[in-house]
């Protein structure tokens, strides 16, 4: 479900359709009538407890819940809105924090899992409107009500009172509610992807008699492919295409179609829509350009599309794609424009481009990879790569899934969705966008920090264990390892090569990769002595020499793959002046079939012989250079070092304070809607909230004021200027450090105002603080991404912190072992370690201090940039020296 209930959201019912949930309103009582007329007498019995009701009322009634203190939402499908289900809550008595839901649904819609869908909503609203208990009354034969409130993952009380049973459950739902949600929602992703790759008639709107255009191309593409159903070419001026008899309209089929692929000029997309919608289509390709990705008219137009399809519950793939394929025999649809046909295979892939779509089919044949399935989503209207994720998921034909991604629609739920599909089905990504020219202004350093980069993009990755690679030619290196071999346990790598100079370059390749060259245990050295002719090298790597022959070449390959000492092998063989490269091919496939299970073996064959992979028991994977084989397995490796780790709920120490760190922002947001920086104690409220650890100061307003207060603190002491709107202070020489005397206060005082008002700022007044011990200096801080959502920063902090640019990011919010991992990520971590003999800082303080503000990041939705710069760490603890929040409007619902 996507979007806010209170604009609307898309609800994805079991069977993969859609229907649009919204808050109801005045307008419609006429809708509710005719839904409330339309019950059996059986449904109006079991919501209302009597066949007989006032249906006026009732309708009355029901637009508006605020009268009686309630919420109420709706379901709608058709261009009507026809209303199909109503859900709402009355609170017992104003303000409390207990209510009545209560839910109906249309008969058609009964079993669809629609119920389920709006009680969830239902309760989220609530749980945000301070209600935290439902209550439902409901007679004992209702039988589907019964089954949407354990479907529901809700805790249930169940009472049993004379002719009815009462039930009682929280609003908030616990982890295993939660875990029942992202099951429906699973089935239902795989149900919707399931139209368009799984139909069972297709009908391309747009059929051409004419080959070499899309309508053509698509049309002879699923003829020739033997799609396992009737197709039907639709053509308003033709009567026969490709020797197929045609139809003018989709409404003129004599049978239902499943999927429709629509091929025709962009203008007329909309109203070809609406009449597949009228027909009885589950599922539109649109191949046609001229959307949104082109101007404000194609917007529009796109936005109209997608109208039709939520409004008819159809599910749409583009605009402005290439098509779709599905290999499996059973279905066989070859669904796409282009000249290649995909060779069957065990790789999902996704495609945001469509150029790039037929240069991937093409090289998928030459690497004998095969595809289970393509899917070209183009402008991702409407089903994206979440939805396909989930989809591969459940599809015992697809071991590898590879994308190529431009943009992201939710990133939060590709995270989640691919966590736990990267556990059993490696995903492999090439995400475009690494260059600058779309970075954002930014005022915090943390926000310049994430600013033109894509370290955000890492952190999504990163956490969700995603394979990442930089070009395309990578993404197949990879794909060939991953869907022919096992990933590896570990780093340990084994190198066997006929030639020293490519063995010592594989060497260096593994060592930048984060690969171990191991050495082999003396007795696997002895079984190589014997083995291998003089003059061979029985280290690591191993070098048998030009001269081996094909057999020993094997049993060199055969003794370092099962000796134990590795993870992994890579076999590298150039061929010699003389003699026949394919009998060491042959050697290489025999060698591969009696290895451990669990071993991977890579081959480099650096000639012509061969590229596509070793076919035996075991495919092997051919590169032409080590290099490509290293890093394809450094990538394999790093998938199976994420895997090692177990699944870990966020952490959030104890002691936070959200409710009432939501009442100070929420004042400061109603104040400057627009959003305003913090006053220095309304920081240090919010951080008291989260139990931050923020050096105490005094704020005042005059220079005298400022001499008393750093005679009250006492010692050395630092004075910072207080000014709305500037952010780094130590630019504009507005902050002194390290002030004795009365006499140096005032003095700096009057520096800082000079300062401060040449800059064109207005002098609020002074910070005055203590100094604290010398220690290490962090950043640590919080940006809202647009596209993201809140994300955490750390990094080497103070007045340096764009220069030396040593940071880690992570997406909120995160766990404990993230803040473990982000700390040793920095170039600067040796310094918290103790380096060359220092004293080891307090790491588990700052580790703390990260979960904290990840907690403020992910709960507080109006902080929208969060520096503390800089964290001072030394033996003791972390200690915020200063801090800036920025808080405007909400960033609304995230899902």
């Amino acid at each position: 479900m996507t979007g806010s209930a209170t604009q609307g959201v898309e609800g994805v019912l079991r069977d993969g359709s859609t229907v649009w949930i919204r808050t109801v309103d005045e307008s419609d009582l006429e809708r509710l009538k005719a839904f409330l007329d339309g019950l059996s007498i059986e449904s109006r019995l079991l919501r209302f407890f009597s066949g007989g009701i006032d249906i006026e009322r009732t309708a009355r009634w029901a637009v508006e819940p605020e009268q009686h203190d309630g919420y109420a939402l709706v379901a709608t499908t058709g261009a009507d809105e026809r209303i199909i289900a109503h859900a709402s809550y009355d609170r017992d008595r104003p303000g409390a924090d207990r209510a009545e839901a209560a839910l109906a649904v249309a008969d058609t819609f009964q079993g669809r899992g629609l119920g389920t869908l709006l009680l969830g909503q239902l309760a989220e609203i609530a749980d945000g409107r301070g209600v935290d208990v439902f209550t439902a009354h409901v007679l004992p034969q209702n039988h589907r009500m019964l089954e949407v409130l354990r479907d529901a993952g809700f805790p249930l009380t169940r009472r049993t009172v004379p002719g009815e049973i009462e039930i009682e459950f929280p609003t908030a739902l616990d982890s295993e509610g939660r875990s029942r949600f992202e099951h429906r929602e699973r089935l239902a992703a795989a149900a919707a992807v399931r139209r368009v790759l799984e139909p069972t008639a297709v009908a391309v709107i747009g059929a051409s008699r004419q080959r070499g255009t899309p309508g053509g191309e698509v049309f002879h593409n699923l003829i020739t492919g033997g799609f396992a159903g009737p197709v039907y070419p639709v053509n308003t001026r033709a009567s026969v295409v490709q020797s197929v008899a045609a139809y003018r309209s989709i409404e003129d089929v004599p049978s239902t179609v499943d999927l429709a692929v629509i091929a025709v000029p962009a203008a007329h997309v909309v109203g070809v829509a609406e009449q597949c919608a009228a027909a009885g289509v589950g599922a539109l390709v649109v191949l046609s350009g001229g959307f949104a990705e082109t101007n404000d008219v194609g917007r529009q137009r796109q936005h109209d599309l997608l109208a039709v399809c939520r409004r008819s519950g159809m599910r749409l793939v583009g605009p402005n794609c290439l098509g779709v394929i599905n290999t499996d025999p059973a279905v066989r649809l070859d669904g796409q424009f282009g000249p290649t046909r995909a060779a069957p295979g065990r790789v999902g892939f996704l495609s945001q481009s469509g150029a790039l779509g037929l240069a991937i089919i093409d090289q998928a044949n030459v690497l004998g990879l095969g595809l289970s399935s393509f899917v070209s989503v183009g402008n991702k209207a409407d089903l994206s790569g979440n939805d396909l994720l989930q989809y591969w998921e459940s599809d015992p034909r697809t071991d590898v899934v590879l994308l190529y991604l431009e943009s992201f629609g939710n990133p939060r739920k590709f995270s989640r969705i691919a966590r736990r599909l990267m556990r059993t089905t490696p995903v492999v990504a090439v995400k475009s966008g690494r260059s600058s020219a779309g970075a954002r202004a930014a005022s915090s350093h943390t926000g310049a920090l994430l600013a033109a980069s894509d370290r955000t993009v890492d952190a999504l990755f990163r956490q969700a264990g995603v394979i990442r690679t930089d070009t395309l030619s990578e993404l197949f290196d990879v794909a060939k390892l991953l869907v022919s071999q096992p990933v590896p346990a570990g780093r340990r790598v084994g190198i066997v090569t006929n030639a020293g100079g490519p063995g010592i370059l594989c060497a260096d390749t593994c060592a930048a990769e984060g690969l171990d060259v191991v050495d082999l245990r003396e007795a696997t050295q002895q079984a190589l002595r014997d083995a291998l002719p003089a003059g061979a090298s029985v280290g690591n790597p191993v070098d048998t020499i030009a001269a081996v022959t094909p057999d020993i070449y094997e049993r060199a390959v055969r003794t370092v793959g099962a000796s134990g000492d590795v993870d992994a092998l890579i076999a590298i063989y150039i061929p010699p002046l003389a003699g026949d490269p394919m009998r060491f091919v042959a050697a290489l496939r025999r060698a591969a079939d009696e290895l451990p299970k669990g071993v991977p073996l890579l081959s480099v064959f650096m000639s012509s012989v061969t590229t596509a992979p070793i076919d035996g028991v075991t495919r092997i994977p051919v590169y032409a250079f080590p290099e490509d084989a290293v890093r394809a397995l450094a990538n394999a490796a790093r998938l199976g070092r994420w895997r090692c780790i177990p699944d870990e709920a966020a952490g959030e120490p104890p002691g936070l304070r959200h409710d009432e760190a939501s009442a100070l922002l929420a004042a400061a947001t109603g104040e400057s809607p627009d959003g305003r920086w913090l006053s220095p104690d309304e920081v240090a409220r919010l951080l008291g909230c989260y139990g931050i650890p923020l050096i105490g100061g005094r704020t005042v307003t005059t220079i005298a004021d400022a001499v008393a207060a750093a005679h009250a603190v006492g010692g050395s002491v630092a004075l910072k200027a207080v000014a709305g709107g500037l952010v780094h202070k130590s630019d504009i020489g507005a902050v002194r450090l390290g002030l004795r005397t009365s006499q140096d206060v005032a003095d700096a005082a009057h520096d800082i105002r000079r300062a401060v008002t040449g800059a064109r700022y207005t002098l609020d007044g002074y910070l005055v603080q203590p100094m604290v011990d010398a220690g290490v200096e962090l950043l640590v801080g919080v940006t809202a991404e647009p596209t993201f959502g809140p994300v955490v920063v750390c990094g080497a902090g103070g007045t340096t912190v764009e220069l030396l640019n040593d940071v880690a990011v992570r997406i909120t919010p995160l766990t404990r072992r993230e803040a473990h991992d982000m700390l040793r990520e920095l170039a600067t971590f040796p310094l918290l370690d103790g380096y060359r003999g220092a004293p080891r800082r307090n790491v588990a303080a700052v580790e703390d201090l990260l979960l904290r503000i990840s907690a403020i990041a992910d709960h507080q939705p109006t902080v929208a940039e969060f520096d503390c710069n800089p964290v001072v760490v030394n033996e003791q603890g972390a200690t915020v020296l200063d801090a800036r929040v920025l808080a405007r409007g909400s960033r609304g619902l995230r899902v």
